[in-house]
């Protein structure tokens, strides 16, 4: 019962705003509700609180006893949803699939696929030595099986 109250006020913020969007949701045995989101603009605190707030103020604490918790996905989380790839367009993206793992800059979303872009060394085709090559690879979002955007310090 409240976990259906929780979704439904969740999804009118949702659509208040537009540019944020439901990464996770898991409410708990007892009653510890979890929501992370994500935002193609990215997510700020004040975001955060007006989710929370569109949630918490519209729950009675008489009647439920409840925790809530709204955070954003962390920079070092893993992209779980295809809307959460076009934010990264021009970042480099660890991505693994079930035969390989590549590095490389995203450069392209499309409905079903992204596209990497890394340089690489191999051997020259006459000679001896090594020759710095680009390569480029789409990849089906249902092969991706763990991305992360890597983080420049």
């Amino acid at each position: 019962m409240l976990k259906d109250k929780v979704e439904s006020l969740l999804g009118k913020a949702l659509e208040e705003h537009s540019s944020l969007f439901l990464v996770d949701f898991k409410m708990g045995g007892d009653n510890s509700i979890k929501v992370v989101l994500d935002g193609d603009e990215g997510v700020n605190l004040q975001d955060c609180m007006n989710i929370s707030r569109a949630i918490e103020h519209n729950l009675d604490r008489e009647e439920e006893d409840f925790s809530l918790e709204v955070t954003s996905a962390g920079a070092t989380s893993p992209l779980r949803l295809p809307r959460q790839y076009n934010k990264n367009i021009g970042r480099k993206l660890q991505v693994k699939t079930s035969s390989e793992q590549l590095e490389g800059t995203l450069v392209a979303t499309s409905a079903d696929s992204i596209t990497l872009e890394w340089k690489a060394r191999e051997p020259k085709p006459v000679g001896k030595g090594k020759v710095t090559v680009q390569k480029k690879q789409e990849i089906a979002f249902s092969d991706i099986q763990e991305a992360k955007v890597k983080l420049k310090f």
